[in-house]
């Protein structure tokens, strides 16, 4: 509060403002929506499965998988949020390998349903390890989790039933481990990207890492010096210039995460952005924090509006 303004007028203008930027903000909560709208299409999203030998992790990835396919109300597709594999970061060829024979044969045995996947950080393979070797590896870096997904890109987009999805590549080097980021070829190919999609098409963008969240906060003692400090690792370091190219193109209406492990719902400048928990909870031992091993259930409508579910299995 200023000095010399009275709790009044600091009530009186706060409300104005408040009031303002109400009118200015276009939350789905606000818009006319029509009352028969059709639903597009229904998502899956099962994020975090960190699949391993170790902990019933296969089963518990079979089972997640199971449970979404028998649904009452079945999705029309699956989308990998990625970390599909407990950890190929510190991990070596052997181990690495194991880990993806497993993502692949459950996956192979389990899905009925198309896929999409997104890299996670922990799908890199090497990034931690000393030896110089793995570096000159045909696989290193990311090659492997590609040639898993069977993709020839990191980052893609695609049209589907009258939506325009872009799917992002999260995880950047940096010293100490990784940052949460577009490189600068990303960015202007997402710029480019949305210039090119129709402003009547609605845009679902998926990520492993969030743009943006709350949960992160929560994601360790971030607050333990005085101070919030969400690290470059836990939340996308460029989210205010990525939520700048948004608000450029109205049609982005929902970006889809994981990384976390827990659950939330921002809407932020009329974008709904869905951190959506993890498959493997905490990395298969149970809850982490207060959310359970889960998945998510995503429905997206003609008329560029969703709803989203978060289901524990």
């Amino acid at each position: 509060m200023k000095k010399g303004m009275t709790r009044r007028d600091f009530l009186r203008n706060t409300s104005a403002a408040a009031l303002g930027a109400t009118a200015f903000t276009p939350f789905d909560a606000f818009a006319n929506r029509p009352q028969n709208r059709r639903r597009a299409l229904r998502i899956a999203h099962l994020t975090d499965v960190h699949v391993q030998p170790e902990q019933s992790a296969p089963e518990g990835m079979a089972r997640a998988l199971q449970h979404a396919q028998s649904l009452s109300d079945k999705p029309d597709i699956i989308f990998n949020g990625g970390d599909s594999i407990m950890d190929a970061l510190k991990a070596d060829k052997a181990r690495t390998k194991t880990q993806w024979q497993i993502w692949q044969s459950v996956l192979k045995n389990q899905c009925a349903l198309p896929v999409v996947h997104c890299i996670g950080n922990h799908d890199v393979w090497g990034w931690k390890m000393e030896k110089k070797l793995i570096k000159q590896d045909q696989l290193y870096g990311k090659q492997w989790a590609m040639d898993a997904f069977g993709l020839t890109t990191r980052y893609y987009s695609f049209d589907q039933a009258g939506w325009h999805f872009i799917v992002l590549d999260s995880t950047h080097a940096a010293k100490g481990g990784y940052v949460a980021k577009l490189d600068e070829e990303q960015f202007a190919w997402l710029q480019e990207d949305l210039k090119k999609t129709p402003t009547a098409t609605p845009v679902c963008v998926l990520s492993h890492i969030p743009i943006i969240c709350f949960c992160s906060f929560f994601d360790g003692d971030n607050e333990k010096n005085g101070n919030w400090q969400v690290p470059g690792a836990w939340m996308h370091i460029d989210a205010r210039r990525i939520k700048d190219v948004f608000r450029q193109h109205p049609n982005v209406k929902v970006c889809l995460s994981g990384h976390i492990h827990l659950q939330d719902e921002v809407r932020y400048l009329g974008v709904k952005y869905l951190c959506n928990g993890a498959v493997s909870g905490n990395w298969w031992d149970g809850a982490y924090q207060e959310f359970p091993p889960a998945y998510a259930v995503v429905d997206l409508y003609d008329d560029g509006s969703s709803a989203s579910e978060y289901i524990p299995y």
